[in-house]
């Protein structure tokens, strides 16, 4: 895979990171490295037979690089579902079972 940046002789070098090339904010160091990515149909070995590739496999066949990665990182807080989970707890059916109980003969 060619990334045609100047000066990028290896795109899996770990020592490159995406605040490199681009300014980001608040990556996570596994964003920041791309090349820790791992699981991806280009990296299969044995690869997958052709026979049986599928145009939406396409879409996850490469892993991302320094230039497709996102270069922003705002996380959600949890806080108010990590709190109703506590207090309240799971789910409860109260209703009325109409189900036949099986014999255990």
């Amino acid at each position: 895979m060619d990334l045609n940046c100047p000066g990028l002789h290896n795109p899996t070098d770990p020592s490159i990171k995406t605040s490199d090339f681009y300014k980001t904010c608040g990556l996570p160091k596994r964003m920041e490295y791309p090349s820790w990515f791992y699981g991806y149909g280009i990296q299969k070995h044995p690869p997958d037979n052709p026979l049986y590739l599928t145009s939406s496999s396409v879409y996850g066949r490469y892993p991302p690089t320094i230039h497709t990665v996102v270069t922003s990182y705002f996380p959600t807080c949890q806080d108010f579902s990590n709190s109703r989970g506590l207090s309240s707890g799971n789910y409860r059916n109260y209703s009325l079972n109409t189900g036949l109980d099986r014999s255990p003969v």
